[in-house]
């Protein structure tokens, strides 16, 4: 059995980061490492940690790579350097965690030694956990869906957050998806938040229905790109910005302008290509925290969906059954339940 090699230490904003088997071969296609994964997010810091700053941000480890098992840590484990900052955040269930909260790049530095290829950021800052400054526009392309489908469900997405005066940042997703990031006045709560997502998802699924749906259930998709609206509840998470996700080239969660996305292809922005990309044309997503804007007229439009007969939709099954919420069983299964008291 070979021998495992030392760890190696890497400065950054001031302070010591070990990375322990820095040889393991975290992406299988080119054969990038786990100090390749450290040293890629020092080459993109500033728009890494624009993603997750002041952030609580989930733990989501992968010890063997991108290829191998992973599992979700919300707690930060206790063995940790005394630098490493948290912040305290509450779970639909009740319960609570002191989470990861991101304030320099050595944080980052030290989740990817853990195995964390992505960072999983909540939409809120420490000092008000409980008020997004975030909504997400999360498009998930279901089986047999090219992603030319995704692009344009972006662009209508982007068409239909300007009638209603907000402005978005997009990014691929890493994976075969695209996200759409609009930072909001942080004045509305989870629950406001996520139904203004619904507002938006039905919005464009009305202008584009064979194309786009905001159904839950999977058995309605179809082949369409869902605009899953619940990934604004409380505790949903997706990739941040710069990200690496878990496929064998290391593709990256990576911010573009909107006159690329017609053309972006995500396999072109890999671990290998994008701090390349970043060193010489900056950060797209860089103007994000310098805009904040107002949900009132999207929450209108939820409202006039409610006014016509069209209320909530379901939510993720770990939530407690929600005011108004239709019945949390799949159409083809609810012949066989009875109905809901």
């Amino acid at each position: 059995m070979a021998a495992k090699e030392p760890p190696v230490t890497v400065e950054v904003d001031g302070h010591t980061v070990t990375v322990s088997n820095p040889d393991k071969v975290f992406f299988s296609t080119r054969g990038e490492t786990k100090l390749d994964l450290v040293l890629y997010y020092l080459a993109v810091g500033s728009g890494a940690l624009r993603g997750v700053y002041q952030r609580p941000t989930v733990l989501k480890r992968f010890p063997h790579g991108a290829e191998g098992e992973f599992f979700y840590q919300k707690r930060v484990p206790p063995k940790r350097p005394e630098w490493i900052e948290t912040v305290t955040v509450s779970f639909p269930s009740g319960r609570s965690a002191e989470e990861l909260c991101p304030v320099d790049v050595a944080h980052i530095a030290w989740a990817a030694n853990l195995g964390c290829l992505d960072l999983n950021p909540w939409p809120v800052r420490r000092d008000d956990v409980d008020h997004p400054d975030e909504l997400r526009v999360d498009l998930d392309p279901q089986p047999g869906v090219s992603f030319d489908a995704v692009r344009r469900v972006a662009l209508e997405a982007r068409v239909v957050l300007d009638e209603h005066g907000l402005q978005g940042f997009p990014k691929t997703s890493g994976s075969r998806g695209m996200h759409v990031n609009v930072p909001i006045e942080p004045r509305w709560g989870f629950t406001e938040v996520r139904r203004a997502a619904l507002a938006l998802a039905r919005a464009v699924e009305r202008r584009m229905p064979d194309v786009a749906t905001s159904a839950w259930w999977k058995e309605q998709r179809g082949e369409r790109v869902f605009i899953d609206y619940n990934q604004n509840a409380r505790d949903r998470t997706v990739a941040s910005a710069y990200s690496v996700r878990a496929n064998p080239e290391g593709r990256v969660s990576c911010p573009v302008e909107w006159d690329e996305v017609p053309d972006v292809e995500p396999s072109d922005l890999t671990l290998a290509t994008v701090p390349g990309r970043f060193a010489e044309r900056g950060d797209p997503g860089a103007g994000i925290d310098g805009a904040r804007y107002d949900l009132t007229r999207l929450l209108e439009l939820a409202a006039r969906d409610e006014a016509e007969g069209l209320g909530d939709a379901p939510w993720p099954p770990h939530f407690a059954k929600q005011r108004g919420e239709p019945r949390r069983v799949a159409p083809g299964r609810a012949r066989d339940r009875p109905p809901d008291d």
